[in-house]
């Protein structure tokens, strides 16, 4: 999967156009938040992160497109590349595609708790709103590989946060709030998503070019290096 240059070019290049997908992430992850907050209290302050998954999800998207605000003015291949932005790329792209489909997953595996019968009015928010806009991420996701590169060091860290948190989910029981108990299926489904993910991103981005074995560290600077 690839988003079309010509669509990647208008929102990662244009700068109203960035602000615009910032500010939706902003509002995004804002809403995200809103539907934590009754079970936050529950919920160790230090684990909020890996409980609250869609919000820190578009919290790495957002530092990450923020990354190209100084990049204005130049061809998206011309923003910086370097050891600590791969981490953060591939943190944002693998928080997106797993937690878009896991939502889309989790969802479809409760889908009368949350879609009929009698096709009741609330399923427009709780199904399909839910379901689209998860699905969003995964498209947003897609635009990271635009800039962005990995790393082999990358990819096994954000497997192993990945896995850490799917831990914590089902044994502390911290999975987001769900209208029926997970059983076996879900979690089995979020394992398998959390590798997923991550294949995704080792097959979506670059690798970060390497010298003497170390990653290369900014890509902006080999031009000015003579």
């Amino acid at each position: 999967m690839a988003i079309p240059e010509r669509y990647a070019r208008q929102f990662l290049e244009d700068g109203p156009n960035l602000a615009w997908l910032l500010s939706v992430n902003v509002l995004a992850m804002l809403v995200g938040v809103r539907f934590y907050v009754e079970s936050l209290p529950d919920v160790s302050t230090v684990l909020w992160p890996l409980y609250a998954d869609s919000p820190a999800a578009l919290f790495l998207a957002t530092v990450s497109l923020a990354t190209l605000l100084p990049n204005l003015g130049r061809r998206v291949e011309e923003a910086p590349r370097n050891r600590y932005l791969a981490y953060l790329h591939t943190f944002a792209f693998v928080w997106l595609v797993k937690y878009g489909l896991w939502t889309f997953v989790a969802l479809n595996l409760g889908f009368g708790s949350y879609f009929g019968p009698p096709w009741e009015p609330d399923a427009v928010w709780s199904y399909w709103f839910i379901i689209l806009t998860h699905l969003a991420f995964v498209a947003e996701a897609y635009l990271f590989p635009r800039y962005g590169a990995t790393t082999r060091g990358a990819l096994a860290a954000a497997l192993a946060a990945l896995l850490v948190n799917d831990a914590l989910d089902y044994l502390l029981g911290i999975h987001p709030p769900l209208r029926y108990e997970p059983g076996f299926v879900l979690p089995a489904a979020t394992i398998a998503l959390s590798a997923g993910a991550v294949v995704a991103a080792a097959r979506a981005f670059d690798r970060l070019p390497r010298e003497n074995g170390v990653p290369r560290e900014d890509r902006t600077n080999e031009g000015n290096s003579g």
